[in-house]
């Protein structure tokens, strides 16, 4: 899942009491994102840059990321590292020094009561005596629509004007080995076409290879968070999934293949090599442990189209995504899983977030040096 709507949910068990639409989860062990020691790896942070407030400057890179918890932790690497970030930052609507891009705002036929009206925010760094232009996107394939985000992705090679284009942030899982936390890097999107076989979806690719250079130092390991899983909390949110669904699955069945559980040392994985692609489509599609999807890196719902611009523009692409919610149990019903992987992305996507960060600043910095 790459937003902040999510769909195919179960109709929840209602009583007098509720008032949301969706279970919001709740978990004890909400330790705070750490202070990054950069000296670890004889690096510095980003330095922060005035950002001008009425146009999108010119940058060697942009780093696109989506949804509120992806924000959180795009701010706190490349912005805010000398502090820690608390877990209750995952939901903060604003960052100080970001400025709201809505210049040139095309004519949107949504309806009144989803107004799209801003393209996202925006803010500048420095990396390497380099420009990075930051991007927390407000435009979605799904929402406002295909149109809106190819309009935007134009708007930033033609403003910006960026050798490489990076999205980073959350995603489905789609194969069987990798737990929550995992983070893979790869240079190609496939656009999933519903009614259509796979072997006649777009797929984009481009020559861009991640710089593996950084990441494959002895102690970035260090830099990395473990996801604080816990079992206790897993069996708690399965308590709170049943009763807010009306239903009654065990954690074990909700836990496809204990994936849930994050790894001790997150997983990062450099795809770019044999050119993998993530599958990318408009609408919440989960990849189960039958191995649908197994052959894709990830599932998430955007960066295809970044990839089918950036490849009519001869602009660089590479996708930089976290496993925020693993593949899920073949034998539940489509709406269960969906609703699981909503409930685990809800309470890890911050902790799993941070760390596909952390690999996009690498990389970056890397091919900037």
């Amino acid at each position: 899942m790459t937003n902040d709507v999510n769909k195919n949910r179960l109709q929840p068990k209602t009583t007098e009491a509720q008032t949301t639409e969706q279970l919001e989860p709740v978990i004890e062990n909400t330790p705070p994102l750490p202070v990054i020691d950069w000296s670890l790896i004889n690096q510095q942070a980003p330095v922060l840059l005035d950002t001008p407030y009425d146009y999108l400057p010119e940058a060697d890179v942009v780093i696109i990321t989506w949804a509120g918890a992806e924000w959180a932790a795009m701010e706190h690497v490349f912005c805010t590292s000398d502090t820690t970030m608390p877990y209750s930052d995952r939901s903060t609507s604003y960052w100080d020094g970001w400025q709201k891009y809505d210049k040139d705002m095309p004519t949107y036929s949504g309806s009144s009561d989803d107004d799209w009206d801003y393209w996202g925010y925006y803010r500048l760094v420095q990396i390497q005596d380099k420009n990075v232009l930051l991007f927390k996107s407000n435009t979605h394939l799904d929402w406002p629509g295909e149109q809106y985000l190819e309009d935007l992705i134009y708007r930033f090679i033609d403003y910006v004007k960026p050798q490489l284009i990076i999205s980073t942030g959350t995603a489905g899982g789609a194969r069987p080995q990798d737990q929550e936390g995992t983070v893979n890097v790869v240079q190609a999107g496939t656009l999933y076409v519903e009614g259509k076989p796979p072997s006649d979806w777009p797929n984009y690719t481009n020559d861009w290879q991640a710089n593996w250079s950084i990441i494959k130092q002895g102690n970035f390991t260090q830099l990395l968070f473990p996801i604080p899983t816990t079992k206790s909390d897993l069996e708690s949110l399965s308590n709170q999934f049943n009763q807010y669904y009306g239903t009654d699955y065990s954690l074990s069945e909700l836990n496809a293949l204990n994936l849930d559980m994050g790894a001790s040392l997150p997983q990062l994985n450099d795809m770019t090599p044999d050119g993998t692609a993530l599958l990318t489509t408009d609408t919440f599609v989960v990849a189960t442990t039958s191995g649908d999807y197994a052959d894709f890196a990830c599932v998430e719902m955007d960066d295809a189209i970044i990839g089918k611009v950036c490849s009519s523009q001869n602009t660089s692409f590479g996708f930089v995504r976290n496993i925020s919610d693993p593949i899920q149990n073949a034998n539940l019903p489509s709406e269960v899983q969906g609703n699981w992987g909503s409930v685990i992305y809800d309470a890890y996507g911050f902790y799993t977030s941070y760390n596909s960060a952390l690999a996009a600043w690498a990389i970056v910095t890397a091919q900037l040096q």
